[in-house]
């Protein structure tokens, strides 16, 4: 069956959750599409979001190198959220961490799990 982007369940601001996942499983961020993005990640392969601070398009890594190379986009049951599954050169984190999901909660503290690249 051929992909419709218009099954997919944008938000009232015409956006979707879209989650990149390291193809070793490690979940690295979380950002936002709107159909223009998902069809420009699927027909490029390089990951594409939409920035809502800036109202524009952004390729993954187009600045800093640390580019996503979409692998396998999967869509969730409730066609409300994106799974990308991605090789990720360098860190995806802005903050320049492999992931941005860096700091855990425990026991009411936060623990920082990785430190930046250098």
């Amino acid at each position: 069956m051929a992909f419709d982007p218009d099954t997919l369940r944008f938000n009232a601001d015409g956006l979707i959750p879209a989650i990149a996942q390291a193809e070793d499983g490690q979940v690295l961020m979380m950002a936002w599409m709107n159909r223009e993005a998902v069809l420009r990640t699927l027909k490029t392969g390089r990951v594409t979001y939409w920035s809502r601070s800036r109202q524009a398009f952004w390729v993954k890594g187009e600045t800093s190198g640390h580019l996503q190379r979409l692998v396998e986009m999967r869509v969730d049951c409730d066609r409300d959220c994106l799974l990308m599954i991605v090789d990720q050169t360098g860190p995806a984190c802005h903050t320049n961490r492999r992931s941005c999901f860096y700091t855990a909660l425990r026991r009411g503290e936060e623990v920082e799990l990785m430190t930046p690249d250098r």
